[in-house]
This record gives structure tokens, C-alpha cells and sequence, in this order.
């Protein structure tokens, strides 16, 4: 997973125009208010570059899901005074993001502010790719620089489209995350170790399989880990089991068999006797799970023999909870995997929002080497997926 692409130091970005693809896509309140500005601040980097070398930023992101229609709650305008702030500069927040008057209003704005421009799904074009809709899109710049990893796996008018359209590069977020990825699956320190969680197998079955090919051991928990329980014939309850995913599985485990790969179930668990925040936690002390139980999360021996092979790593990524993490009688494992991610000495990777937000409730991040801004995105290279605003960035 090279980046075959220019940077931003191979722009000549003095006084022109900056299209900057970000993710601004940032979680609100039921008042509107910013409560995680996470990937406001990664794209800085790159922004505070930009206007260092003379550019002239101007900013396209989408926010929720408005599905092609203006949504009012789900304007940029927030992320703007937010990034205001945090630049301490002028940001001119606009109300659409194609058209003359946008573009007047691009021309209008004074040297050193950053324009930001309305969100892009609010056109249909930018979820279909369409090409007329990335040539307005392109016509507000110069230059393109696409900084939006956590957007990377869709092939958008806005993360492709006008990739096709101007002179490209990656910004310094979407550098960061490819290097990171490309050190845990291309040239790991071993032993590469991998955690997986969440809740159905199908989901990652091709996460699975790739990494069989590149990790040294294999830890699963989550709701997955009773599909892989059930294809060795352990009891598992009530628990999620997707019986249509078993042979899926037993393929699996029989080429990490095949390879030498070792993979960890959990050998304990804990367990409710139904599927509700409100039910008491039962322990659990072996593999079968009683026929009136579910599992909910590992248990605490489960949690030592994770940690300890984490703690022998010399790579690390994980990627999915080990339980029902937002109960918190049902989060204990989950915290126990992020405070042996944040203890290794290794290289440690985390992707997912699960896995995010547990090493930021633990206030661990700042052990981890490096904490991805895209879910789905670092899902997608775990699967040995090129993503395409990735692959058009290498062609440009």
C-alpha cells in the first residue's frame, strides 16, 4: 500500500486556490453543539501548511447523512466557529458549496482566512460519484488535496471526483494514516498481533482472512467470537451466533490451523440472561456458555491471556470492542484490551469508534502510537482493500 502521489510540498500553492477534501463529519448534541472535535484537529496540520506556503484554503467536508437535501441541523457552520477557533484566524462559513456566488464569495475572502464551504450531501451528486458535480466542485480550486481518510473507502464526487479533475495530493492526515497501515500489514516488527471484535462475524470474516496471512496471532472477542466458538462445538447459549457464517469460520480456522497462526477465543465469559442494559452480570468460568445465558463480554481470565500475548507484541492493531461496551457492566473486557494496548512497547494501531472510544474513556490515547480517524476506511485496508480515494491520489 504505496502513496504513489504528490505531497503538498510538490504544490507550488502561493496564491492559488486549495481545494482541501476534510472530514469535518464531527458528532453533535441534541443542541448542536461539537461534542467531539477530534477530526477537526487532525486536519490542522495540513491547513496551517497550506496557509504557511501561501495558499488559500478552501475547505469541502459532509456531515451526517442529509441523503441530497438541505437538512438544517446538519450545516457546517458549527465546524467552522469551531475551527475558527482553534486557528484563531477568520473561517468564512458558506451556505452552499457550488455555483457563481460561491465562487464570488471564494474571490471576496481575504488573504489568510479559510473558506469553508457548505456540506456536499446535500447534493445528490456527491454520494453518486457524479462528474458534473465534481467539475463544480473542482472550479472552486486550483489545486486538490484530499486529507479526508475517514472517507477514503467511497469513490464520492468529492473524494474522487475531484482528484480527476485538478493537480492532486495527500494532505498530512491521509499521509499519517497510510504509513501507519502500511507498517502494521506490509513491513510489521513481529510478532504482529491483531484484536478483533464487534458484533458479527460477517463483518470481518475478510479482515480475517487477510490478516491469516500476515499476523502472527489472532485474539477475537465481541459478539463474533461465539460463531467461532460454536464452529469448534463449544455451547454457547443464547449468544449471537450467525449459524450461516460457520463454514466461513471453519475455513478460517482450519487455514490459521494450516499456517500456524494462533487465534484466542475467550475461555470465560461474561454473561446475562437476557439482551438489556438492566440485567445483572453472571460470570461465567469456561468456554460453554449455559443454555439460558448470552455472552456479553470476556471474561477475566480471557482478559489475562490477551494481555499478556498484546504485552509480547512488537505490533499491535485492533480494531472492534470486546463486549456490549456501552453498558458498563459489560465493558470490563474492552478496557482491559485498551489498557494492555496502551501498555505495549510495540507499534500499536487502533481503528474503529468502539476502540477509539474506549482508550479515550481510559484516558489512554496518548500511548497509542496511532489512533485512526476512519472506521470503515481502516476496515477496508484490513482487508487488503485499496480505497479509492487513496487509488485515484497514486493515478493523478
Amino acid at each position: 500500500m504505496k502513496l504513489n502521489a504528490r505531497r503538498i510540498e510538490d504544490l507550488d500553492l502561493k496564491n492559488r486556490r486549495v481545494l482541501v477534501r476534510v472530514d469535518f463529519n464531527c458528532p453533535q448534541d441534541d443542541k448542536g453543539r461539537i461534542s467531539d472535535d477530534t477530526r477537526i484537529r487532525a486536519a490542522l496540520p495540513t491547513i496551517r501548511e497550506i496557509l504557511a506556503r501561501g495558499g488559500r484554503p478552501v475547505l469541502m467536508s459532509h456531515l451526517g447523512r442529509p441523503k441530497g437535501k438541505v437538512v438544517e441541523n446538519l450545516r457546517l457552520a458549527p465546524m467552522g466557529a469551531r475551527l475558527a477557533e482553534l486557528l484563531g484566524i477568520e473561517v468564512l462559513a458558506l451556505k452552499d458549496c457550488i455555483g457563481p456566488e460561491v465562487r464570488a464569495e471564494i474571490e471576496k475572502a481575504p488573504a489568510g482566512a479559510v473558506v469553508l464551504l457548505e456540506n456536499v450531501r446535500f447534493h445528490p451528486g456527491d454520494e453518486a460519484g457524479d462528474a458534473a458535480f465534481a467539475k463544480a466542485l473542482a472550479a472552486n480550486g486550483e489545486l486538490f488535496i484530499n486529507d479526508a481518510f475517514g472517507s477514503a473507502h467511497r469513490d464520492h464526487a468529492s473524494v474522487c471526483g475531484v482528484a480527476r479533475e485538478l493537480p492532486a495530493a495527500a494532505g498530512r492526515l491521509m499521509e499519517k494514516e497510510i504509513a501507519a497501515f502500511s507498517r502494521v500489514l506490509e513491513h510489521p516488527a513481529r510478532p504482529l498481533v491483531a484484536i478483533l471484535g464487534g458484533a458479527k462475524v460477517s463483518d470481518k470474516l475478510q479482515v480475517v482472512d487477510n490478516l491469516l496471512d500476515k499476523v502472527d496471532a489472532l485474539l477475537v472477542g465481541g459478539g463474533m467470537a461465539y460463531t467461532f466458538l460454536a464452529a469448534r462445538g463449544v455451547s454457547t447459549g443464547k449468544s449471537l451466533v450467525q449459524s450461516d457464517q460457520l463454514a466461513h469460520v471453519q475455513a478460517a480456522l482450519e487455514k490459521a490451523q494450516q499456517r500456524q497462526i494462533d487465534v484466542l477465543l475467550p475461555s470465560d465469559h461474561v454473561c446475562a440472561a437476557n439482551f438489556a442494559e438492566s440485567e445483572a452480570a453472571v460470570a461465567v468460568d469456561g468456554e460453554a456458555i449455559p443454555a439460558h445465558l448470552m455472552g456479553l463480554d470476556i471474561g477475566p481470565k480471557t482478559r489475562q491471556r490477551y494481555a499478556a500475548c498484546i504485552g509480547g507484541a512488537k505490533t499491535v492493531v485492533w480494531n472492534g470492542p470486546m463486549g456490549v461496551f456501552e453498558w458498563p457492566a459489560f465493558r470490563g473486557g474492552t478496557e482491559a484490551i485498551g489498557r494492555a494496548v496502551a501498555s505495549c512497547a510495540g507499534y500499536t494501531v487502533i481503528g474503529g469508534g468502539d476502540s477509539v472510544a474506549a482508550i479515550e474513556l481510559l484516558g489512554l490515547a496518548d500511548k497509542v502510537k496511532h489512533i485512526s480517524t476512519g472506521g470503515g476506511a481502516s476496515l477496508e485496508l484490513l482487508e487488503g482493500t485499496l480505497l479509492p480515494g487513496i487509488a485515484v491520489l497514486a493515478k493523478s
